[in-house]
């Protein structure tokens, strides 16, 4: 079965109001006692605004031109426990040396319009540069700092090879934080330009985080990983030692059984530093293809794409979004960084509280 979601063009002061929506009115959270100082401190001339709460570093949102996207990087729960890879930017020993492209947390695609938005990168070979389509950062359009929740919101470009763009990107960040969690939102709102844009059903999308070695789940076969002298050794016996990751969807599925499954949440936990931690990505009811489906990888990949439906069923479905020129497509999802190891009921509840915003 071959569907096909299409966004048609509305009218200039309905998109306002719409984008307007998404963009100004926060969800509004009740949080008992004192609430953190959330700070959101752009520094362009560095590229990068920095986030913390109470001083203390959270995550910072990036656009280094050594990536071919702003993510953001490094993530940290609230006890300060860093649970992105840092390979490439910060590489540590112990850390797989696979998908350069696969930084921090990101939201892009593999196949739009034909150009691969997913796997680009400063290692791809040149041969392959003229497929590879760039999500530029443009500008901060907003930052705002407060107790317990902070915001940026910013514009960016998805351009192909000759610099010339698809979408304009307009995406809110809010960032919220209490004494044992932090909480992102991101909400990505794509407007095509001149042309039809359609996000063909590929497995690589859409919104994406690559995390810390501890948090993958044990392996099967030996791979390369770094040294203490930071240089790529590929070992020829399995060392699962401290890796403890695992993956839970709301379906109940667990482990590798949730890859290629559909879902409204998937939460992954394990223990980084001696320390238990759960990552809950959510994904929105007003979603296109809600549930997603979960590209949920051992090695490291947590990632939600509804729009990889051909591989996850086995050819059985397939699902191509299409924006026509001027509409726009809006996606919403909440990524939660808890201290301690969650239960499913825990999570269920911070999905409902995210599906009724």
């Amino acid at each position: 079965m071959k569907d096909q979601f299409t966004r048609r063009t509305t009218s200039p002061a309905a998109r306002a109001a719409l984008l307007l929506t998404a963009i100004l009115v926060p969800v509004v959270v009740a949080i008992a006692g004192p609430q953190p100082t959330v700070k959101v401190a752009p520094n362009e001339a560095a590229r990068r605004v920095d986030i913390t709460v109470d001083g203390q570093p959270f995550t910072s949102y990036i656009w280094p031109t050594t990536l071919k996207k702003p993510v953001l990087y490094p993530l940290r729960t609230a006890a300060g426990v860093v649970v992105t890879r840092g390979y490439p930017l910060d590489p540590h020993p112990g850390e797989r040396v696979d998908h350069p492209h696969q930084v921090g947390l990101w939201f892009n695609h593999g196949d739009v319009n034909g150009f691969d938005f997913w796997n680009n990168s400063d290692a791809i070979p040149p041969a392959q540069a003229p497929k590879m389509g760039t999500i530029v950062h443009q500008k901060i359009v907003s930052a705002k700092s407060g107790d317990g929740q902070g915001e940026l919101v910013v514009e960016s470009a998805w351009q192909k090879p000759d610099g010339s763009a698809l979408l304009v990107e307009r995406t809110q960040f809010l960032f919220r934080a209490d004494a044992t969690s932090r909480t992102i939102d991101r909400i990505t709102t794509l407007t095509a330009g001149g042309e039809r844009v359609v996000f063909n059903d590929n497995k690589e999308g859409v919104i994406g985080m690559r995390v810390a070695r501890s948090l993958e789940q044990p392996d099967t076969k030996a791979d390369t990983f770094l040294d203490a002298a930071g240089k790529p050794v590929k070992l020829t016996t399995v060392d699962n030692t401290g890796i403890t990751g695992l993956y839970t969807s709301s379906e109940g599925l667990k482990g590798d059984g949730v890859w290629g499954t559909r879902g409204r949440w998937t939460m992954l936990s394990g223990m980084v530093d001696s320390k238990p931690v759960t990552i809950a990505m959510l994904d929105h009811p007003g979603n296109p293809g809600f549930p997603t489906y979960w590209h949920a990888r051992g090695y490291g990949l947590f990632a939600a794409n509804p729009m990889g439906e051909k591989v996850f069923t086995d050819g059985k479905k397939e699902l191509n979004v299409a924006v026509e020129p001027g509409a726009s497509i809006t996606f919403r999802h909440r990524i939660a960084f808890l201290d301690g190891r969650a239960a499913s009921a825990d999570v269920e509840q911070l999905y409902r509280a995210f599906a009724g915003s």
